[in-house]
């Protein structure tokens, strides 16, 4: 996060709600998140574009204080965004009324912390705790009931059905934890460092479950994750940087075998794109570049201060 005054930017108009993309599940266009307090603004989010399609498996990575988690915040109903569109299959979230916005928290969207306790009540038993959603939701008891089974099952629970939490691993309490999360069916799961705790075969093993719920049911993922292990197991991996979206990484596989790993910056709508450090220093770039337009791509060059002095000078002359 950067502390800086700022000035907010209008709201999206109708005419930029228009223009998302068909069809995609969640999208993000110029969103703006800031926080305010004793004379400080703090800009968590500077402008962040992000389209999400249905049933997409997405890790979301980054440094900490790039907005990660205000971005999950936005999404999933608990925070407002300062200007920007954020919607899900086509609904403005920031346009949501308080009852609205309780019924999207409850059936549209599931969200799974990275400790278990913030998703699970101590005093109950694994399938009482998956059915607690589900029955603020009024779903009939038989109908809970065989929810909470058929999760336990998918998740490789179904032997710990009737144990409290106490008697369960840290990598089985976050599997119960994802259970519950999904009780109602929601359309996108969004997942903050769901594994941050776990050992590497707890981690392995809550990966797997995250990816058995997106494959039985199609359901969008989203994981806000440093877990390298986990970054490189998605077919698409999203960088926010300084706020804003900043590169992808798309891998194809062939045969189960992962074929290739390409590494793309992201144009936003305005035409701004940000250059990844490692070639910012390499090359010793700032301030200024020098762009050539070619028939079939863009060349950027480092420029010296003399020469950037020189361009100046030529300019006013």
């Amino acid at each position: 996060m950067s502390a800086v005054p700022t000035t907010v930017p209008e709201p999206a108009t109708a005419a930029a709600a228009a223009d998302t993309p068909a069809g995609a599940r969640i999208v993000c266009d110029g969103l703006v998140r800031i926080f305010r307090g004793e004379g400080v603004e703090v800009v968590a989010l500077q402008g962040l574009d992000l389209v999400v399609e249905p049933g997409e498996l997405t890790a979301i990575v980054g440094a900490s204080g790039s907005g990660k988690s205000t971005l999950l915040g936005i999404l999933s109903g608990l925070d407002s965004p300062t200007a920007g569109l954020a919607s899900m299959d086509g609904t403005d979230l920031a346009a949501l009324s308080g009852r609205a916005r309780l019924e999207f928290r409850r059936h549209t969207v599931g969200f799974l912390y990275q400790q278990a306790s913030h998703n699970l009540l101590p005093y109950l038993t694994a399938i009482e705790n998956i059915q607690v959603p589900m029955a603020l939701a009024r779903v009939p008891r038989t109908e809970r009931a065989e929810r909470a089974r058929e999760l336990l099952a998918l998740l490789g629970l179904r032997e710990c059905a009737d144990r409290s939490l106490s008697q369960l691993s840290g990598g089985q309490q976050q599997r119960v934890a994802l259970a519950t999360a999904m009780a109602n069916r929601p359309r996108v799961l969004l997942a903050d460092e769901p594994t941050g705790e776990l050992d590497s075969q707890s981690r392995d093993e809550v990966f797997a479950a995250i990816r058995a719920i997106n494959d039985t049911y199609a359901t969008t993922v989203l994981i806000v994750t440093h877990d390298a292990g986990v970054s490189t197991q998605v077919r698409r991996t999203v960088e926010i940087r300084d706020g804003r979206t900043a590169a992808e990484v798309h891998r194809r596989t062939v045969d189960g075998v992962e074929a290739v790993a390409e590494e793309y910056a992201v144009l936003d709508r305005a035409g701004r794109m940000q250059l990844p450090k490692t070639f910012v220093t390499s090359l010793g770039m700032r301030d200024l570049v020098r762009l050539d337009l070619e028939s079939d791509h863009i060349g950027v060059w480092p420029t010296t201060p003399d020469q950037a002095r020189g361009g100046a000078a030529e300019e006013r002359s």
